[in-house]
């Protein structure tokens, strides 16, 4: 008689699929979305998974990048969203408006309230502010525009950082006429003998007035920057650190957590012809050598340093220590082959000016 076998099922297959993911805990996510940064990449996170999209408003680290900018003639608020057709002055639309627009990953983010209505409107562009208003938890924040704001001759080289509170705080700016790979035999700003002082002909050839046009430049594109960042600094008050910045790495404004406590704390001064912060009435500290050679191997012809600060603060009266700090932040403003031609050029004479406030 043959015998009957029985086929029985692997229990293994009834046991419910588990998803080893899910054992991460929060806290881990959360640190690999924080090193993320990123703003569009944590959109698409989001749009991921429930949790995902739980966890992702408390991330406290970001990064924005703006990739267009969108012209606009209404105040500040209004400036990061809308856009508008009517005619302005081209120096004033360049410095004027550059947060606005980041693109749709974030159409994806949903509202942890309920129902699949997404946390951000359904509109072509983003400013930075509407992105950012549903992360609760932010404490570094870094935003980079697409270029810098103040335009220049081809070959001249410009770079500044500042530090701002409720108004300017101080202002460093570091520029030269030319850059050159290999250093050049001839035609170097400012041939004759270098003795340490700024020769006659820097005055009579146009060489200060070029070096104050880059002063105000600057400082006009610093306080362009500072008056947009109202609306992100009233809405997230966790921030302890703000960093503005350009992908061409020309001008760096940055804000520490006292200087953001200042921020809301004091009134800020708005300039009366223009959406930006009012510039006080400051000292400048200009530095000047014909020529500098870079670690690199970069020539610098015309270096120019000028260090800004508001008129009665750092002042002769605070004595030696004052000076060495004044040095130090100097000093530490720019990194690599710049911070050397820093170094170098804070040990030449220096030349003192005044600045009324704009």
């Amino acid at each position: 008689m043959q015998s009957k076998s029985r086929i029985h099922a692997d229990p293994s297959l009834y046991q419910e699929v588990y998803d080893h993911f899910d054992r991460i805990p929060d806290s881990l996510v959360l640190l690999i979305f924080n090193k993320l940064a990123d703003v569009r990449s944590l959109g698409r996170c989001s749009a991921v998974s429930k949790r995902f999209n739980s966890l992702v408003p408390m991330v406290h680290d970001l990064y924005v990048k703006i990739d267009r900018v969108l012209s606009v003639d209404c105040d500040a608020d209004e400036a990061l969203s809308l856009s508008s057709s009517k005619p302005r002055n081209i120096f004033t639309h360049l410095l004027k408006l550059m947060l606005f627009a980041i693109l749709k990953p974030f159409h994806n983010f949903q509202n942890n309230n309920g129902g699949n209505k997404p946390l951000l409107p359904q509109v072509s562009h983003h400013s930075p502010a509407q992105v950012l208003k549903n992360f609760t938890h932010v404490r570094n924040l870094r935003i980079e525009l697409p270029a810098g704001d103040v335009g220049t001759e081809d070959g001249v080289f410009l770079k500044w950082r500042a530090e701002f509170g409720s108004t300017l705080q101080n202002c460093v700016i570091l520029g030269g006429t030319r850059m050159e790979r290999r250093p050049a035999s001839v035609n170097r700003e400012g041939s004759v003998e270098d003795n340490g002082s700024i020769p006659e002909a820097f005055y009579t050839n146009g060489g200060l007035k070029l070096r104050v046009v880059w002063t105000i430049s600057s400082l006009i594109a610093a306080s362009t920057r500072h008056y947009l960042l109202r609306q992100i600094i009233k809405d997230h008050r966790t921030l302890r650190s703000l960093v503005l910045t350009d992908a061409d790495g020309q001008g760096t404004l940055t804000m520490g957590a006292e200087q953001l406590k200042e921020f809301r704390e004091k009134p800020l001064a708005a300039s009366a012809s223009s959406n930006r912060t009012q510039v006080p009435a400051s000292n400048m500290k200009l530095r000047y050598a014909p020529y500098l050679e870079l670690p690199d191997g970069t020539g610098m012809q015309g270096a120019t340093l000028v260090a800004i600060k508001p008129a009665g603060e750092g002042t002769a009266s605070c004595g030696n220590s004052s000076k060495k700090e004044s040095d130090t932040l100097i000093c530490g403003t720019f990194d690599g082959p710049y911070q050397a031609a820093v170094k170098a050029l804070a040990k030449r004479r220096t030349y003192l000016l005044e600045m009324n406030g704009f």
